[in-house]
């Protein structure tokens, strides 16, 4: 179907004639009456260019019918159309195009709304019928022609605007429902009967006749798996439910303790708005901040595990200029970040010969690069990853990995890496 304009008014030419425009889309047509400026002159003349209620009303009526109609044919979007009496808007099935562009040019210049209320009386559907009381079986083709899947949750859509609670399941060629009322919707409906004019409970105390169809058993609740079994015997033993995880949560954190953990131990998912061209990303304070927000993120983990008090990374700000060359390593494998960091540029240095217990060197006042902190996620630990990530501050800085400087105090796990790295000794500062 082609886009198309009727003229309502003698002469089209005029910028004051009324149209009916027909928009063609994937599942309907729009159909619209276009009074814009045959208000706007209406007015200039003093005169009333509303709408009389009347006409509102049978409009709403083809509106409401015509997009229960597109919905039940399985379109799942929604519809807009605004209360202004400049346009006049309908969705309908392209079998009713015509039928609905007749019966808006007979309302408008005839005040003859009888083609509005017939259209919505060929649109109704049967709805009161699909949602009556008792179990039956719905078959495509004889009670209903769209896809029996698209039916059913159109029927549970009308169902929950009802208040009732439709029990169906979709088969190849037919819906089973079985619809019931719910307690708390029957009072609802009950305390404020001005909100829902006209409802009638025909639910409650409903019972079904001895000759009810039987909805075939295809497995699920119906069946009692459990008749004549023994009783689950149960015995009280001391259990390690609390304590903290090793990724830094409590163990009886819930979800939130899920989340993080799986974070922990497989890595930070890259978002999928981020460009990565290479397995190691150096993320500056001047980076775009989609690449801080990251490495701010990944910095929790190690935050949350080593229960520092302050994250590692915390330029989310606005870019900056950090004297010390700030930054961060990210290392990514399938779309993780598994390796983390952060380092930056200091000419206070002392030497350590990573003995227990042993005095620092003299003072060293080389520009070096220091290491902040390196993480790794848990799974990929005692595999390399953190000394590559020292290496590729190194090499960044053009330095060999013994003149690589460590923060003060090192971690046990930082001195197993620093011992297999530069086993001569390294410097810290």
């Amino acid at each position: 179907m082609t886009e198309r304009t009727t003229y309502l008014d003698p002469d089209p030419r005029d910028p004051r004639a009324r149209r009916i425009r027909v928009r063609a889309y994937r599942w309907y047509a729009v159909v619209e009456l276009d009074r814009d400026e045959y208000v706007d002159a209406a007015t200039s003349l003093g005169q009333e260019p509303e709408l009389p209620a009347a006409y509102r009303t049978a409009v709403d009526r083809v509106r409401e019918a015509s997009i229960d109609r597109i919905w039940y044919d399985g379109y799942r979007g929604d519809f807009w159309w605004g209360d202004s009496s400049r346009w006049v808007t309908m969705y309908v099935q392209y079998r009713h195009v015509e039928s609905a562009v007749e019966a808006l040019r007979a309302a408008e210049l005839e005040r003859d709304y009888n083609g509005l209320h017939t259209l919505a009386d060929t649109l109704a559907l049967p709805l009161d019928e699909w949602l009556a009381p008792g179990e039956r079986e719905l078959i495509r083709g004889v009670d209903f022609d769209s896809p029996p899947r698209a039916f059913l949750r159109f029927l549970q859509g009308k169902a929950k605007r009802c208040g009732v609670r439709l029990n169906g399941r979709a088969t190849a060629g037919s819906v089973w429902v079985r619809p019931t009322l719910s307690v708390t919707a029957k009072q609802i409906r009950e305390m404020y009967p001005e909100q829902y004019p006209g409802w009638v409970d025909r639910w409650t105390g409903y019972i079904e006749p001895e000759d009810a169809p039987i909805r075939p058993w295809v497995g699920g609740r119906t069946q009692n798996r459990s008749h004549g079994a023994r009783p689950v015997e149960f015995r009280a033993v001391n259990t390690p439910s609390g304590g903290d995880c090793p990724c830094g949560m409590s163990l009886q954190g819930g979800k939130d303790h899920t989340d993080h953990h799986a974070a922990w131990a497989f890595g930070v998912r890259v978002p999928k708005n981020l460009a990565w061209w290479g397995d190691l990303a150096v993320v500056s304070t001047q980076s775009p901040i989609s690449w801080r927000k990251l490495a701010y993120e990944v910095a929790r983990m190690p935050q949350r595990e080593n229960h520092y008090d302050f994250r590692s990374w915390s330029h989310v700000d606005e870019p900056e200029v950090t004297p010390d060359n700030m930054r961060v390593y990210l290392l990514q494998v399938n779309g993780y970040v598994i390796g983390y960091l952060a380092a930056h540029d200091t000419s206070d240095h002392q030497r350590w010969n990573l003995i227990d217990g042993a005095q620092y060197g003299d003072q060293d006042n080389t520009l070096r690069p220091r290491i902040i902190l390196v993480w790794v996620a848990g799974a990929y630990r005692h595999q390399g990853v953190g000394g590559t990530l020292v290496q590729a501050l190194a090499d960044d800085f053009a330095c060999d990995i013994a003149d690589v400087s460590w923060s003060s105090p090192v971690s046990d796990a930082g001195r197993r890496l620093a011992r297999r790295l530069s086993p001569e000794g390294i410097w810290v500062s």
